[in-house]
């Protein structure tokens, strides 16, 4: 799998960033079928950085309704990075 493909997006969030203040973790929106190796693979690769540490949590869709008739939006799988210290990511700087 392409490791550009791995990770989709970075999330910011107030609790993302509390993280990011306490132990140097960072949250990203990955592939649902990317695992913790490929993950860390990919982090190290694109921003340069050392990874320490990586967990995964896939979230569950919500279900909505449209109408009369109920949804559900897709389900999406999230992971925790914990950078070595000193190292950090210029997406989550601003935050």
């Amino acid at each position: 799998m392409d490791m550009y493909r791995i990770i989709e997006k970075p999330l910011v969030t107030e609790k993302g960033t509390g993280m990011l203040a306490d132990g140097n973790w960072v949250v990203f929106r990955v592939h649902p079928e990317a695992n913790k190796i490929q993950i860390r693979e990919a982090v190290q690769k694109i921003f340069d950085v050392k990874v320490l540490h990586v967990n995964t949590q896939v979230v569950g869709g919500k279900r909505k309704r449209f109408g009369k008739s109920m949804g559900q939006s897709k389900t999406w799988k999230k992971a925790m990075v914990q950078l070595k210290e000193g190292e950090k990511i210029e997406i989550f700087e601003g935050v």
